[in-house]
């Protein structure tokens, strides 16, 4: 009784969140595209790129624990989106001073979007389609380290932080793909 009762629910969370990874793949390309092409100095263009980042990834967070809150705990998702309304406004401030500011902020919150990309991506293991988010949550902790480090560069650039994004837009994209069969069981 228990499974039939789930099992419902699990795929209409599977379907919803497909829905966001598909949507959270097309943002991410688009704005990787664009912040590379137009980022090369920091400015008011290339500050307002990087807040606008971390600002979708709170709508995204919110979208997420409205879609899943009946198959799990919904804290981590709540720290998501109060670390990236922080990062926006971190990422604001920090734009005045420069690249190696922007860098350590976004760096910052790479580090912690990671941890609990990779967290609740562990937990809904079972969902199916979680592994791309598990690897993409490691990978985000690790370019996270790199962009505070690279801060402290004699060149600091932006490039290598907007390009970051892509490779997450490729994991949202495969996630988005795997948790197909897990959305038709609906």
């Amino acid at each position: 009784m228990t499974t039939i009762a789930a099992s419902p629910r699990l795929s209409q969370t599977a379907s919803a969140l497909r829905r966001l990874y598909f949507v959270r793949f097309a943002f991410a390309i688009v704005w990787a595209l664009v912040t590379i092409a137009t980022a090369k100095e920091i400015g008011p263009l290339a500050v307002t790129l990087f807040v606008l980042y971390p600002l979708f990834d709170v709508g995204a967070a919110i979208y997420d624990l409205r879609s899943s809150r009946a198959t799990g705990s919904p804290v981590l998702l709540y720290v998501n989106a109060a670390v990236s309304l922080l990062t926006a406004v971190g990422v604001g401030v920090a734009g005045a001073s420069g690249v190696p500011a922007v860098l350590r902020v976004w760096g910052a919150w790479a580090i912690v979007a990671g941890l609990v990309q990779l967290i609740v991506g562990v937990t809904r293991r079972s969902m199916g389609g979680q592994w791309p988010m598990i690897i993409s949550g490691g990978i985000s902790v690790l370019a996270g380290g790199s962009f505070i480090v690279g801060a402290s560069a004699d060149h600091p650039s932006l490039t290598n932080a907007a390009g970051y994004a892509i490779p997450g837009a490729i994991f949202f994209l495969i996630a988005a793909i795997r948790l197909g069969r897990t959305a038709k069981d609906n």
